[in-house]
């Protein structure tokens, strides 16, 4: 099993910048590639960046130039700078990692408000 807790999100003017934290516990040996999703009120929850374990990473792109997702501590610590940020970027950010064959780990996720 693996657990999953984010840190970071809050409450900023557009334009400002917030760093979100996920630290997983646990049998993290068998991560594989970590990510951040979010999900808008009334909408989807969508991919918002991914890094492999090798350090590959994708992202969205609404958010590609303004966040950047990072990885440290042996690779258990995911962390996702957001510069940039416009008010159509609120939404609950998630932590997600997924092991090798494939089972998904969620976040219970942070809330981030972006004002105008």
């Amino acid at each position: 099993q693996v657990q999953l807790v984010e840190s970071g999100g809050g409450l900023v003017q557009a334009g400002g910048s917030l760093r979100l934290s996920c630290v997983a516990s646990g049998s993290t040996r068998r991560l594989n590639a970590m990510a951040w999703y979010r999900q808008a009120r009334g909408k989807q929850r969508e991919l918002v960046a991914a890094i492999g374990r090798g350090g590959t990473t994708d992202y969205a792109d609404s958010v590609k130039g303004r966040f950047t997702i990072s990885r440290a501590n042996a690779e258990s610590t995911v962390y996702l700078q957001m510069n940039s940020l416009r008010p159509e970027d609120t939404a609950v950010y998630y932590c997600n990692a997924r092991t090798a064959n494939y089972v998904d780990y969620w976040g219970p996720g942070t809330q981030v408000t972006v004002s105008s």
